[in-house]
């Protein structure tokens, strides 16, 4: 099997975005078959393409992916069951038909790439969106509200729905991410799934892979340093926590880690 590593070791643009997703879905599940998924995604794309015909232009386009993906497959956001881990799994999703706004986006970018149709994920806070590629295109895709087209104004209306407070929108909300950042958040959902559900070896698992993304990253060092020793893996720990003061050692949980430390010599 081709390691995560691989996969997203390279520039941005070339990492394989469905790929890498169940590259690290096939630690959970380890028999899924990953070009039978990458094929269903061939298959969706082909038959939509049959259905869009000759005059393409974007509007058309997410409309006939809409149609096809949520009224015709029935795929649709996981509203009842949000925090079930399944939900962050790109086989499961596709299997189940549901999935959080981030899966949900990742068939739907994979699924426009194939159409050569380009489009890129918007890290809102709170809520993940799609748009077209396109320059002061102006509308953006809710994949998990089936495929709902929002323009700017509305954006900042469902960030105030989400906080139930009067949020203003700035710029850079709407920045598009790069395909390390998608799957930097979709782990670190489930990092916290697994934290919230004290499943910590599964959780492990999840830190080290946000590790092969970002190596170095001072919070992941520091996470894993805590889980090993809630684990009572005391030399990991140990070994983590140090790094991570030597990397911040001005830390405003810096003398909560010494203590730690402190507690484990």
């Amino acid at each position: 099997m081709q390691s995560f590593f691989q996969e997203t070791n390279k520039p941005d643009h070339k990492i394989n975005l469905a790929k890498a997703s169940l590259i690290y879905a096939k630690y959970q599940y380890p028999r899924l078959d990953i070009q039978d998924y990458l094929m269903t995604l061939d298959i969706i794309s082909q038959r939509i393409k049959d259905e869009l015909g000759k005059e393409v232009y974007p509007l058309k386009v997410i409309k006939t992916i809409n149609k096809y993906l949520f009224k015709e497959l029935g795929f649709k956001g996981n509203k009842d069951n949000y925090y079930d881990p399944d939900n962050s799994y790109l086989n499961q999703v596709i299997d189940k038909k549901t999935g959080i706004p981030i899966t949900l986006s990742v068939i739907y970018l994979e699924i426009a790439k194939r159409l050569d149709f380009p489009m890129v994920g918007i890290g809102m806070p709170g809520h993940f969106l799609i748009r077209p590629e396109f320059e002061n295109v102006g509308i953006f895709v809710d994949v998990f509200n089936q495929g709902e087209i929002l323009f700017k104004e509305d954006c900042e209306l469902k960030l105030k729905e989400i906080y139930q407070q009067p949020i203003t929108l700035e710029e850079h909300f709407l920045t598009p991410v790069s395909n390390q950042q998608i799957l930097g958040r979709m782990l670190t959902n489930l990092k916290y799934i697994y934290l919230n559900r004290q499943e910590y070896p599964k959780m492990l698992r999840i830190i080290e892979l946000l590790l092969q993304l970002f190596p170095n990253h001072p919070l992941e060092i520091r996470d894993r340093g805590l889980l090993y020793y809630q684990l009572r893996q005391w030399e990991k720990a140990t070994t983590d926590l140090q790094l991570y003061l030597s990397i911040l050692p001005t830390a405003e949980d810096a003398p909560t880690i010494r203590q730690i430390l402190q507690q484990m010599r």
